[in-house]
């Protein structure tokens, strides 16, 4: 017999009633039949509280309907978890609560916006099914857990409580916004490329943008002959500048970078510019690639997952909740490609990263370089950066790399700070206060440095 059977076998029946008999026996022997038939009543009375815990435990079953969804920030999913009373006994009571990650629920406006009732007690007839429905409009970027849905019953006099995890949960990807760009100009060191550049240290010679009269110092080989030719007067041609575009885009998430005090505003704000300029660069058909310090929520669910039967409610519930540790020190990497699959690999990313204390960005430049192309633009966007992460882009630069820096606060004496030994070393920098100044960001960038 199975543990939450809650019939007994035939010969423990038997023993109980040739119990129950014996005792009665000796009470009518001995003149004591009131104090026997009373605490045989009181045993039947425990036992039968006994039977209608585990029957209702173990008939009340709970299914979710859809799975995991994937939606952009904004929109509205709609939970629904039906309740099925599978056996012939009456559910008297019975708690149900549909669980929500609490970190998704703290702040004003809330990051997961519940419409309806995810907790309810029901009263479920022989072979009723009741349905909790709610909705929730999702207001930020992230990857969240839905559920699983925690049971909770007992018998009438309270004598037994039952808990366990109902149905499992499902697992939400919440992309982060867009914003487009006005134009974007962050080239390469790498020239003849696809992309023409207002300047450029090197033109591009598969680019001829017109004739002009030759001049001393002009190389021969610049000698446009037609030209010169028809005129009589020596002419040279004159080149377009032109670059890749590419770029790899470096997100710090580090949580000594990353202060509580600043969430979640600097955090998305960051993961927000990144999908923007992939974005941007995508519709150049520009190769684009990303490099992370931080935590994949997604990774951290298939490593450490939740689990769940339990006799206590506080233990389930705790149980069936994301984990929110992990020391997994390996970068969230996705490597440089183009296209719109890429794209979406690379949002859906963004869309799990999470804060983590696992490596810094001077750390993530390091372990990271052998995989970062020659050919992108190396653009790190972070909020604060220790004395080793400038020097790991300095180093960057130094070594021939094209190097830009985002710096993500809102004072403008914090940004001064960082970027002025960046500014020192030639590398382009420019401050992110707002969403709004996302969309002038990579041609302010530009600006600047021509």
């Amino acid at each position: 017999m199975s543990p939450s059977d809650p019939t007994p076998p035939p010969s423990r029946r038997f023993g109980m009633i040739a119990g129950a008999a014996a005792l009665l026996l000796l009470g009518w022997l001995f003149g004591a039949s009131l104090w026997v038939l009373a605490a045989i009543a009181a045993a039947l009375v425990i036992v039968i509280n006994r039977f209608l815990a585990s029957t209702w435990t173990n008939c009340s079953i709970a299914s979710r309907a859809g799975g995991d969804a994937e939606l952009k920030v904004g929109e509205i999913l709609p939970v629904d978890v039906s309740i099925t009373n599978q056996s012939r006994v009456p559910v008297f009571w019975l708690l149900v609560e549909d669980l929500l990650p609490r970190w998704a629920t703290v702040h004003d406006p809330p990051t997961l916006e519940v419409d309806g009732d995810r907790v309810a007690v029901l009263l479920l007839w022989p072979g009723q099914t009741h349905h909790l429905k709610y909705q929730i409009k999702c207001r930020r970027r992230g990857y969240f857990q839905i559920g699983p849905t925690v049971l909770e019953t007992g018998d009438l006099m309270g004598l037994y409580r039952r808990y366990r995890v109902g149905a499992q949960p499902q697992y939400v990807t919440v992309l982060p916004k867009v914003v487009e760009l006005t134009d974007y100009e962050i080239g390469s060191r790498r020239p003849m490329g696809e992309i023409r550049m207002r300047d450029n240290v090197m033109e591009d010679p598969t680019r001829l943008r017109g004739i002009r009269r030759w001049e001393p110092g002009d190389p021969m080989r610049r000698v446009h002959w037609s030209a010169t030719a028809r005129t009589g007067v020596l002419h040279s041609k004159v080149y377009e500048p032109s670059s890749i575009a590419g770029a790899t885009l470096v997100v710090d998430l580090h949580c000594d970078t990353n202060p509580v005090r600043n969430e979640p505003i600097r955090t998305d704000l960051a993961i927000t510019t990144a999908v923007s300029i992939a974005n941007s660069l995508h519709e150049q058909s520009q190769p684009f690639a990303l490099i992370s310090n931080g935590r994949d929520a997604a990774d951290r669910i298939r490593q450490e997952g939740w689990s769940g039967d339990h006799r206590v409610r506080d233990h389930a519930r705790q149980s069936a909740q994301m984990l929110e540790a992990s020391d997994r020190i390996r970068p969230v990497v996705v490597d440089l490609g183009r296209g719109a699959v890429h794209l979406q690999q690379l949002r859906r990313t963004l869309a799990r990263l999470e804060r983590t204390d696992a490596m810094s960005l001077g750390q993530l430049l390091t372990e990271t370089e052998s995989r970062i192309s020659s050919e992108t633009t190396l653009i790190a966007i972070f909020q604060m950066a220790s004395e080793e992460t400038l020097s790991a882009l300095i180093g960057f630069s130094r070594r021939g790399r094209a190097v830009a820096a985002i710096i993500n606060t809102f004072d403008i004496n914090d940004y001064g700070a960082l970027a002025g030994p960046l500014i020192a070393a030639n590398i382009p920098t420019f401050h992110l206060a707002a969403e709004g100044g996302i969309a002038e960001l990579c041609r302010s960038v530009h600006l600047r440095t021509a």
